[in-house]
């Protein structure tokens, strides 16, 4: 699985271009005070594995022993797996654990609730400030099994898709582990996303079923979710039957495929006979946003990602029984998926699901929950910190923030003064600052400075040591891996892992073209800042030479398009749509699909006059 890059090899499993120049720093520092045994219980059985070097290098070189012992210690198997694994990327041949049956639910409520029942599974964070609710692992356990009976009531069976457009909820939370209870199929749109968006994924998807909101509440403004939903649906003749959960006490007006959710539900049993599933069904799907073309379904399966997403979860954040886990993002999101949901309840933790922004009401919310709920793990985007930033440092040192033990981020890469202000102001200076690299197509955090000796040093800003069973390596423009030092290449993954994605929904083609192929030709928009006058063409052939000296000579764009770009177009969360780029670039303006996500919808057509500037000087 190649993720999208200049130049990859056909036999790998992933492309991590944004680490790539960086490649010389993915380490593993070598260090004696670290027993592999108390660290990892499994490794006592791993013969030579003594430390976190020895225990990394054996979880690679020996990776079907590996993997087979976490699995059979960290999941609870209906039947046990026959093999290990079944993979060939050439192919996009990619299966763990068959002969296994399990249940995902099972793995996150059932067996928490026969030790610890009345442990708090979930904190919901509402938007109202200081308006938290808190689930017990058995609270959460009898609404999965209603919200599965009714679904089972209504004709939902194993493989059918349901379509989930809700806010950050325990009811949405409910409605994926109900999925997985009776074999369903979920996928978690963002419900930012306009109705052309969620018709798209809908249809793609095929889904018979949708499950939504009245009205969803974010920085206390009211969004019309069943508004959107009633839209949506008008144009997928999949959809029989819609499910409307209350958020606010404003009615809404219900069709005849509208359903009560909540008025439904009491009618349910709260118990509900988990299906028994294969370790490669079909877990979820979840469509990336768009922004490098048209919108991926990707493939996760039961087994193989909740295991990932399980031992990442505990190790990246040196996560201990009875801390709370605070993801803020949102659960349209693989990060939602792994670390607020999954990863969390499968490892019987306490994980805060966050419905608001950082800044309501004001610039000190993070930091107030942090004190009220006791948050030992926060993990959040770089962006969302930029913008803290910007508010001054007495909004954080307000709060009591003495149970951080450690700070995460993901989503993009972290400057190094956003790391700094981070690991200073709001963690006191104590506490590390892991700077995860991973994204939809990895299911889970594949790079990441944890886990590591307890004193090995972390680079401001940089992802740093690959993640158990993770094999990075550099290629050159033939697909050769390099081994010399000070060189640089594109940065893949030499072998699978059981988080990673199977294939894109209903085109499988498209996987391997995208992950598994490399293709040609690489094309740069350059924005100046303010008040900077340069000669276009000096400044195209300095930033080649650039390019070309600080990276290498392959990496050099075909096409550098300066002339009258003043930004990029960009959604309002301040992620550049590639997607609409890449477009512009094929001069496929027919295919630049959904706008609506856009901050600044008038950045498109300066990137059009500019892309049309530049070809007529060729």
């Amino acid at each position: 699985m190649r993720l999208p890059g200049r130049c990859t090899l056909k036999y790998v499993a992933a492309s991590l271009g944004r680490r790539g120049v960086f490649a010389s720093r993915l380490n593993v520092l070598r260090r004696n005070s670290w027993n592999a045994a108390e660290f990892m219980p499994e490794a006592a059985g791993f013969e030579g594995v003594s430390g976190r070097d020895e225990l990394q290098e054996y979880s690679v070189s020996n990776s079907e022993s590996f993997w087979a012992a976490v699995a059979h210690q960290r999941l609870s198997w209906i039947r046990p797996f026959r093999t290990v694994q079944d993979c060939d990327l050439s192919r996009g041949r990619i299966k763990w654990f068959e002969g296994g049956k399990l249940n995902v639910s099972v793995n996150c409520l059932d067996r928490h609730v026969h030790t610890c029942p009345d442990r708090v599974a979930l904190i919901w964070e509402k938007d109202e400030k200081g308006s938290e609710v808190r689930y017990t692992y058995r609270e959460l356990l009898e609404m999965t099994c209603r919200v599965g009976n009714l679904l089972r009531r209504h004709g939902v069976t194993k493989g059918d898709c349901v379509t989930i457009y809700m806010p950050t909820c325990p009811l949405a939370v409910v409605s994926m582990l109900a999925c997985a209870r009776i074999g369903a199929v979920h996928n978690v749109v963002f419900a930012g996303f306009s109705a052309e968006a969620l018709a798209e994924r809908i249809r793609d998807a095929e889904s018979s079923t949708v499950i939504t909101v009245n009205q969803g509440l974010r920085g206390g403004k009211v969004t019309e979710l069943k508004k959107t939903v009633d839209t949506a649906v008008q144009s997928c003749p999949t959809v029989r039957q819609v499910f409307v959960a209350t958020r606010t006490d404003n009615p809404v007006t219900m069709g005849a495929k509208d359903v009560a959710m909540e008025e439904e539900m009491l009618k349910e049993d709260v118990v509900c006979e988990p299906a028994a599933m294969d370790s490669e069904d079909i877990l979820f799907l979840l469509y990336t946003s768009g922004s490098t073309g048209k919108p991926k379904g990707l493939v996760h399966t039961h087994a193989g990602y909740l295991l990932y997403a399980a031992l990442t979860h505990k190790y990246v954040f040196s996560y201990q029984d009875g801390d709370v886990f605070g993801c803020v993002a949102d659960i349209g999101w693989i990060t939602g998926h792994s670390y607020t949901v999954y990863g969390p309840l499968v490892n019987g933790g306490t994980t805060v699901l966050f419905e608001s922004t950082p800044v309501y009401p004001d610039p000190g919310r993070y930091w107030d929950m942090v004190e009220r709920l006791k948050i030992n793990q926060f993990y959040g985007a770089p962006t969302a910190i930029r913008l803290l930033i910007k508010y001054g440092d007495q909004w954080v040192k307000k709060y009591d923030r003495s149970t951080l033990k450690t700070l995460g981020s993901v989503g993009e890469p972290i400057n190094t003064e956003a790391w700094e202000w981070y690991h200073r102001v709001v963690g006191d200076g104590r506490c590390p600052v892991v700077d995860t690299w991973w994204q939809t197509e990895t299911g889970g955090i594949c790079i990441a400075p944890k886990p590591s000796d307890p004193d090995a040093a972390i680079v401001p800003g940089m992802a740093m040591r690959p993640f158990f069973g993770i094999k990075p390596v550099l290629v050159d423009t033939e697909g050769k891996v390099l081994t010399s030092n000070n060189t640089s290449g594109a940065l893949c993954m030499a072998q699978p892992w059981p988080g990673m994605a199977r294939s894109i929904h209903n085109n499988h083609q498209r996987f391997l073209e995208t992950y598994c192929q490399p293709y040609p030709g690489v094309y740069a928009f350059v924005v100046l800042k303010k008040g900077v006058e340069v000669q276009e063409a000096d400044l195209v052939k300095q930033l080649s030479n650039i390019v070309s000296e600080k990276i290498a000579k392959y990496a050099s764009p075909d096409f550098i398009q300066v002339s009258i770009v003043k930004r990029l177009p960009k959604t309002r969360s301040g992620k550049i749509m590639r997607r609409v780029l890449r477009k512009v670039v094929e001069c496929d303006l027919e295919g630049l699909g959904d706008l609506s996500t856009l901050d600044d919808p008038a950045a498109v057509q300066e990137i059009l006059e500019g892309h049309e500037k530049l070809l007529s000087k060729r």
